[in-house]
């Protein structure tokens, strides 16, 4: 056969690609350039916060650039429906809060994308308890003096939340349910809206995760009442838990875990989840997270999946219990 110039550009660039390092001469599976983690909140939240965390060493450890790029709107659906119809390639991944995950599908029917049918689930970040939050004006500085003044003033105060279907929305009407008290939902976009209108004494009271509020604790601009986990947290220490307030076995965690389109190729998975579980195992990371009141709890791309599912069950009983609808 004889030697065409195409055979001939190929030959001669076999020494070269031979001295190449390995990276460049086997790159790692994936496509190349720039990864973007969606949030599908405003900045500012706890969501926001996990994924700036996670972007920079994530860089470092991919050797590919790692951008976060916030995508809010229609309790989050605008920011998960477009990855669930982005490119299966790794460059697009979700950065996701259990509230949009399994909260808001609870709520609303039809979103356009089932989380259980349209994302490959890759690594949990952190789990965050919610910590009841008020403005200080509020005669009360323990959850059971809330609740007292609550039953005193039914249909008197009310509370926000970052969207309907969030899991401030859902866990706040938990604890209504439990605590007897009728309390009035003013939904907002997003969690900066809300801490703005909180401080104001606008509205009263405000359960989240607690990284987007924690300096206004220690100031003294809100007052945390009572946190959600079954233990207290090392960063809020003299914060109760719901049990210590006299509501025993209720407990409302969130949670922040990345996942990527249904069909990204199982070795691309493998190595972004691989990179991702090295980061959040670092101490930097734990300390960072641990300081604004999360927990770090690995978890596999299994568990992870199979957590999804049995919240989704159980955030959906509450809806249907609450009488909670699609606004």
């Amino acid at each position: 056969m004889p030697l065409t110039r195409r055979h001939a550009l190929a030959a001669l660039s076999l020494p070269l690609a031979a001295a190449l390092p390995g990276p460049a001469r086997a790159q790692a599976p994936g496509a190349a350039g720039t990864i973007t983690l969606i949030v599908p909140t405003a900045p500012a939240g706890t969501t926001d916060f996990a994924a700036r965390l996670l972007a920079e060493p994530l860089t470092q450890e991919l050797g590919q650039t790692v951008v976060v790029e916030n995508r809010a709107g229609a309790n989050g659906a605008l920011g998960t429906g477009h990855v669930a119809r982005a490119r299966p390639d790794g460059l697009t991944l979700l950065v996701q809060y259990s509230g949009y995950h399994v909260g808001s599908p609870a709520v609303v029917p039809n979103l356009g994308y089932d989380v259980k049918r349209d994302f490959a689930p890759m690594a949990l970040l952190m789990d965050s308890p919610q910590v009841v939050f008020c403005n200080p004006r509020l005669p009360a500085k323990t959850l059971a003096e809330l609740i007292a003044h609550a039953k005193a003033n039914p249909g008197k105060l009310n509370y926000a939340s970052s969207g309907n279907g969030s899991m401030q929305h859902l866990g706040t009407e938990l604890l209504k349910q439990r605590a007897g008290i009728d309390l009035v939902h003013v939904p907002y976009r997003g969690t900066g809206p809300v801490t703005q209108d909180l401080l104001a004494g606008r509205v009263e009271l405000f359960m989240t995760t607690p990284p987007p509020l924690m300096p206004f604790v220690r100031d003294g601009s809100l007052r945390a009442l009572a946190i959600t986990s079954a233990e207290r947290h090392p960063a809020l220490p003299d914060v109760p838990t719901l049990a210590e307030s006299g509501l025993p076995d209720l407990t409302i965690i969130a949670w922040f875990a990345v996942f990527a389109p249904a069909a990204t190729p199982a070795p691309v998975l493998a190595r972004l989840t691989q990179a991702i579980d090295k980061v959040v195992a670092t101490p930097e990371f734990r300390r960072k997270a641990e300081e604004q009141g999360a927990v770090i709890r690995p978890m596999s791309p299994a568990d992870l999946g199979r957590r999804v599912v049995a919240e989704l069950d159980e955030w959906t009983r509450v809806v249907r219990s609450a009488g909670i609808q699609a606004e």
